[in-house]
């Protein structure tokens, strides 16, 4: 274990529980080494022994962090200690003769419920992630698709659901008066794997 003086609290997160405002890393071996990294998590980094405060960094869509100093380093499905201990010989090859390093995580991503599928005449088609925090109606879903396509049927929308005991579920609802006349209580609420089906307007000649 590295022994170095007691510093102010570099980040939120610890193995064991804490306030912010007590929290002090004083060696790698007090990090947290069981919840594994996420895009999207915001975690501080800091060597002790370089005396500068912490700095911010942010799990990108690609797994990684830019570190100063190292560049980008692979982040996503670590933990906040794998990844300190990793970091850490490369900084001693070439930076420090020796290097605590500190790996916290100040915010973490919130984890989507799952995604649903927009298929038909809308202006982009295909698969959705749901949003973590909100709730995800039809009418967004369809917004997000860039809106129902020129031909497509806004009054006719089929929602297929597939219930727990593998039953079959069809809504077919006007989202035409939900988006066009803000009637909001009739935008039914989606659930993972949820389809949504924009059809073709029948077209009498």
């Amino acid at each position: 274990m590295d022994d170095v003086p007691v510093l102010p609290a570099l980040a939120v997160a610890s193995a064991t529980p804490a306030s912010p405002a007590t929290v002090v890393y004083t060696s790698s071996e007090s990090l947290d080494d069981k919840r594994k990294l996420a895009i999207g998590d915001h975690i501080s980094y800091r060597v002790l022994e370089d005396k500068n405060p912490a700095v911010s960094l942010v799990v990108t869509d690609a797994g990684d962090i830019e570190v100063p100093l190292l560049g980008r380093v692979s982040a996503a499905g670590k933990s906040c200690r794998q990844l300190a201990y990793e970091m850490k010989p490369l900084l001693e090859k070439t930076y420090f003769y020796k290097a605590t390093v500190i790996v916290a995580l100040d915010m973490a991503t919130q984890k989507s419920p799952g995604r649903i599928y927009v298929t038909g005449l809308v202006s982009g088609p295909g698969p959705q992630q749901m949003p973590a925090d909100e709730v995800y109606t039809l009418s967004k879903a369809i917004t997000r698709a860039g809106g129902v396509a020129q031909f497509g049927n806004e009054h006719r929308v089929k929602i297929v659901r597939r219930d727990a005991d593998g039953t079959t579920e069809n809504m077919e609802v006007d989202v035409g008066e939900i988006i066009n006349k803000g009637r909001i209580e009739k935008d039914p609420v989606l659930q993972p794997n949820d389809l949504i089906v924009v059809p073709r307007k029948l077209i009498n000649f």
